[in-house]
């Protein structure tokens, strides 16, 4: 008999936009669950029927997650096993379920994440930034918060990435033009395995001439480029060794 214990929550990440996103051990796990719980249960309806899977349907949101997650503890606890979709990508990246996750685990119950489509990564990946070390900010404040979380990031020398809205993009990037430059190379990925997939590379200065006459639609993702790590020159290589071998004597 094995060890292992029985799933309770499988987080399931659905497509971004290109339904043959969708893998195999999703399909298998969206098929064997008793409940699905649903950030819109209408969009995520919508891809079931497509995917001939018919389970039952529960809607679990931003607005009603602080209510539902002890039920659905309680029911877990009573052996039901759930799987938790977003509308498009991997849930609590940006999406409920950080809540839902959290309980479930400090009850003793085991949770399962799969792998799958979530937007950041190609949108990283294909920004010819650098992706060895980044860091995800999400979504900046709309408004209280946004020009202290920006001002945090002005000595971070990682790539930047952000989700960001169409009708809020162009203030977006002349608030970081004003912050870091520019000339700070920067990204932006729309609609990222759609038909109409687009990805845009420049200064932050070219991206806002650019959208200035470009129409906006659909999701993006914003990179930027972090801060350049100071080179150190010869002569201060030479001044820190001189230190090192001061202090040693």
């Amino acid at each position: 008999m094995s060890d292992t214990p029985s799933v309770s929550l499988y987080l399931v990440p659905t497509p971004i936009g290109n339904l043959k996103d969708i893998t195999l051990r999703s399909l298998e796990v969206l098929r064997s669950v008793d409940i699905i719980l649903a950030e819109d249960t209408r969009t995520s309806g919508i891809l079931l029927k497509h995917l001939e899977i018919s389970r039952p349907l529960q809607s679990y949101h931003i607005f009603n997650e602080h209510k539902a997650v002890e039920k659905l503890v309680e029911r877990m606890r009573k052996g039901e096993v759930f799987a938790l979709v977003s509308d498009a990508g991997t849930p609590a990246i940006s999406d409920p379920g950080f809540l839902l996750v959290r309980e479930v685990l400090a009850n003793g119950l085991e949770v399962q994440c799969l792998p799958g489509p979530t937007a950041f990564v190609p949108a990283l990946v294909n920004s010819g930034l650098p992706n060895d070390r980044f860091v995800f900010e999400g979504f900046l404040p709309h408004k209280k918060g946004r020009k202290t979380r920006i001002d945090s990031l002005l000595q971070e020398t990682r790539t930047m990435i952000f989700y960001e809205s169409p009708h809020r993009l162009m203030k977006t990037l002349e608030q970081l033009a004003e912050a870091f430059g520019e000339d700070r190379q920067a990204a932006v990925s729309r609609e990222l395995t759609k038909l109409h997939e687009e990805n845009v590379r420049g200064t932050l200065s070219e991206l806002i001439s650019y959208y200035e006459s470009h129409l906006l639609k659909g999701e993006l993702v914003l990179l930027v480029a972090g801060k350049p790590e100071k080179k150190e020159t010869r002569e201060e290589k030479q001044e820190r060794k001189q230190a090192r071998w001061k202090s040693e004597d």
